[in-house]
């Protein structure tokens, strides 16, 4: 800042100073800026703006400066407030006042928005393959062990017998989703505003549909005061993140129940849990913990990044310089909790025969009775109300559908071979409709799901 002080008397104070820079998460986006610029030094060159040998000597600087990058040695001042000044202030250093000649044609305006959406590029493209590991280990373990026989809940009450699969498949197809909306924010995030300037264009013969093409993105924003302001695309991406998060955060949920000792079912590999620090039996679900408690944190980068936006007026303010923190910080929780999340799913161990005996007779089976006599004309809600009252005998006698006698069966409108209604497993193998849990079903579902992985 203290560099750009020529209409001023007197430098910037310190403190202001320090509060402006945001160096420090500039310094995450050095390899984007610097590959922004020689896109933008070649389109010069190539429009005339700028003679051959100036070109070449500001590529050659560039790549002097993306060594030091790589390296570690690049050097920072206090002055620089910005990556964007930094790596001109080095350019300088290099080449001369030819250096300067780099900005000609754009603003830091369209530098940073360009270097955003680099960036986005790369950390979304991240976050969709720990999505794709996610979606993989889900898939993965519904087809070894999707046959296990399991209470399907709903209100956390024991609704219907399903297969494992079944479940797993419900979280597998909600983060297939999140792929897709992840897909269709990276197609509005790959655009162009290199070129932009402040927010105006500029008078100079520039090409921003070459520079767009340099940079591999697939168009340009088409509007110069919207490429400069614009953060819809930040905000999308986070608001991608948060509804994952919120799928992971489900799935932590119920691994953590499902590992409790009240129920038994599922046990998080040794890798994955912790101890505690007085008790010395405990296996605490570490992981899946800290994935639910995250998932708050990113509900708060997307917040963040709405509230920055919501009274601003066009075009560029310096308010926008506090979007790059949430951003970063959503794209990398979310990364970081997908990529853990396929690990615990892949070493999870189940209980196979958890449920096998206690789903006979379980109170689960109603439905079956219910359907059984829907099957034979009776309405369906007549046909609730027969069991419901028999259910409510059942369970103030303190006994299980299986102890109904054959006579009880005709009573409700059955026979005594509707006894089959009343076995668990082959409860869950009628539910063959589409979607349904029958492990044909199940099976279909994988094949989707692996071809899309495919």
């Amino acid at each position: 800042m203290s560099r750009l002080r020529d209409r001023f008397e007197g430098p910037v104070s310190e403190a202001m100073q320090r509060f402006a820079s945001s160096l420090d998460v500039d310094l995450e986006m050095a390899s984007e800026d610097l590959d922004a610029s020689r896109a933008h030094a070649r389109m010069l060159g190539e429009q005339g703006v700028l003679e051959a040998e100036v070109v070449t000597a500001l590529i050659e600087g560039l790549d002097r400066i993306g060594g030091e990058v790589e390296s570690g040695t690049f050097a920072t001042t206090p002055e620089d407030e910005d990556i964007h000044m930094a790596v001109e202030r080095r350019l300088v250093e290099l080449i001369g006042p030819d250096g300067g000649r780099l900005h000609t044609a754009r603003s830091r305006n369209d530098q940073v928005a360009t270097d955003v959406r680099l960036t986005m590029r790369r950390r979304m493209a991240a976050l969709d393959e720990a999505l794709g590991e996610l979606l993989a280990a889900l898939v993965g373990r519904a087809a070894g062990d999707g046959r296990i026989l399991m209470p399907g809940y709903t209100h956390l009450q024991r609704g219907q017998p399903i297969l494992l699969g079944h479940h797993l498949l419900a979280h597998a197809w909600a983060v297939e989703r999140d792929r897709e909306r992840l897909h269709q924010a990276m197609e509005r995030v790959n655009r162009s505003p290199l070129g932009a300037g402040a927010m105006a264009g500029t008078a100079h013969t520039i090409d921003r549909h070459r520079s767009a093409e340099l940079l591999g993105f697939e168009g340009v924003v088409e509007n110069a005061m919207d490429a400069v302001s614009a953060r819809d695309h930040l905000q999308e991406a986070a608001a991608v993140c948060a509804i994952a998060m919120t799928h992971m955060s489900r799935m932590a949920e119920e691994l953590i129940l499902w590992s409790a000792t009240e129920f038994g079912f599922a046990r998080l590999a040794d890798a994955h849990a912790t101890g505690s620090s007085i008790m010395p039996q405990k296996r605490n679900p570490d992981a899946a913990e800290l994935v639910r408690g995250k998932a708050g944190r990113v509900y708060g980068d997307l917040v963040s990044l709405l509230t920055l936006v919501k009274g601003l007026p066009m075009a560029y303010n310096r308010d926008l310089q506090e979007d790059r923190l949430p951003l970063f910080d959503a794209l990398a929780t979310t990364t970081d909790c997908a990529g853990l999340m396929a690990e615990v799913w892949a070493g999870v161990g189940f209980a196979a025969d958890r449920f096998e005996s206690e789903m006979s007779g379980d109170a689960s089976l109603a439905t079956e009775l219910a359907d059984g006599l829907a099957s034979r004309g009776v309405p369906f809600r007549e046909a609730h109300a027969r069991v419901a009252q028999l259910m409510a005998r059942l369970e103030a006698a303190d006994r299980g559908v299986d102890s109904l006698a054959d006579d009880e069966l005709v009573s409700l409108g059955l026979t005594a071979a509707d006894r089959t209604l009343l076995d668990p497993r082959a409860a869950a193998e009628r539910k063959s409709s589409h979607g349904g849990t029958a492990w044909s079903e199940v099976e279909r579902q994988i094949d989707l799901l692996e071809g899309r992985l495919k």
